[in-house]
């Protein structure tokens, strides 16, 4: 954490002092605590992406600058963070990368009229129906992502069973495990069991046993696993040392590889993702790789730093377009934008979703320590009542 703590105050250091006629972007996002590993490269890709423009003029003929506060992972924090850079100006506030704990800075940034951006939250009330009409997310839906999934594991790997393992401790592991059934169902697949646990319970003892009872029960293809580190890698853990050997996918709460020394030969492990780590097949997200890679040192360590660089092209656009960093204004060009070109590919918002649940997706196959690319998918638009988990 030391590490990653320095590295996220020298990704501040170039953007000295500001200036009335700067435009700022504040970042109110995790620079300690667990949430670090998610927010920091985020942070750092923006970094990027703000030095680029700054390198071609910046916008609107005024550079940008930033300005910053730690949330500490801990979402009381995180609602001062959010106070502390709308104090500093920020026209722009970047909140970290998850409702739960982005929500208390985003609402800050909603109520002083200024747009507030989730490095990854991947549940759709980062947005007009739950923060507010200022409020985006840089990434996906968690429902894309499950739903990607299980088009992989009907269609790629013929799995016709599956088993739904929920961390239900925030609001994105439920909108992933949420997206998988629904697609799962939809093409013919079948539940065979449910369980819940806590990213904190120390021990799954009792989830595995009802999981093996089940397995011995009937056919069980795969397990569908909802989570996030350090709850997730824990019970991964356990599954596999009681000799549980089935596939298990999940989605980008779990991407990455600064967790995988702790499950030692894991195999049978996809992630669905919007840009791999282990190599991204497209041309425009190696470039953007690369360029981190030059201005860092080293690449990414998850695919949470990607969707931000895309969404902030958008951002650059709208305002170019509007000649305008006025919130409302900016926005309500945002939501013309359908299907819109970037980096990572195409992106639509509307009045009721700025976040993409339609778009291209990668899967990523884990195998001892090392990740490859196996197989995409573009999940078509999710049903309202699937986002927002209407039916019970």
């Amino acid at each position: 954490m030391k590490l990653m703590r320095s590295l996220l105050a020298a990704a501040f250091l170039f953007a000295g002092p500001v200036h009335a006629q700067d435009i700022v972007i504040g970042f109110a996002t995790a620079e300690s605590g667990f949430l670090t590993p998610y927010d920091s490269d985020g942070v750092r890709m923006a970094n990027l992406w703000i030095e680029q423009t700054n390198a071609k003029g910046g916008l609107l003929g005024r550079k940008i600058k930033t300005v910053s506060a730690d949330t500490k992972s801990d979402r009381a924090e995180g609602a001062k963070a959010g106070q502390a850079v709308v104090r500093d100006g920020a026209s722009v506030v970047v909140v970290t990368c998850d409702y739960d704990y982005g929500a208390p800075a985003a609402l800050q940034a909603q109520r002083a009229g200024v747009i507030a951006l989730s490095i990854c939250a991947g549940d759709p009330k980062m947005g007009p129906l739950g923060v507010g009409n200022l409020a985006f997310s840089a990434s996906s839906t968690a429902q894309s992502e499950g739903a990607a999934l299980a088009q992989f594991a009907m269609d790629d790997k013929k799995f016709t069973t599956g088993y739904v393992l929920l961390d239900d401790s925030v609001e994105y592991d439920k909108s992933l495990c949420a997206g998988f059934e629904w697609m799962f169902q939809q093409k013919g697949g079948k539940i065979v069991g449910r369980d819940t646990f806590k990213n904190a319970d120390p021990s799954v003892a009792s989830q595995i046993t009802r999981l093996a009872n089940t397995m011995k029960a009937g056919k069980v293809d795969m397990i569908m696993f909802c989570s996030y580190s350090p709850g997730g890698p824990s019970a991964i853990r356990q599954i596999r040392a009681a000799g549980i050997e089935l596939p298990i996918m999940t989605g980008v709460g779990l991407d990455g590889a600064f967790w995988l020394a702790s499950v030692p030969k894991l195999k049978e492990f996809y992630v669905a993702v919007q840009a791999s780590i282990f190599g991204d097949p497209r041309p425009s997200v190696s470039a953007i790789t690369d360029a981190f890679k030059a201005k860092y040192g080293a690449a990414p360590i998850n695919q949470h730093a990607y969707p931000i660089y895309a969404w902030f092209e958008l951002w650059a656009k709208a305002v170019t377009k509007t000649k305008s960093i006025d919130a409302k204004t900016v926005v309500a060009e945002l939501e013309t934008y359908k299907r819109e070109p970037t980096s990572l590919g195409p992106r639509s918002f509307s009045k009721e979703l700025h976040i993409q649940s339609a778009l291209p997706l990668v899967i990523n196959q884990i195998t001892e320590g090392t990740g490859k690319v196996v197989a995409t998918a573009e999940v078509p638009e999710i049903p309202r009542d699937v986002l927002y988990r209407l039916k019970k």
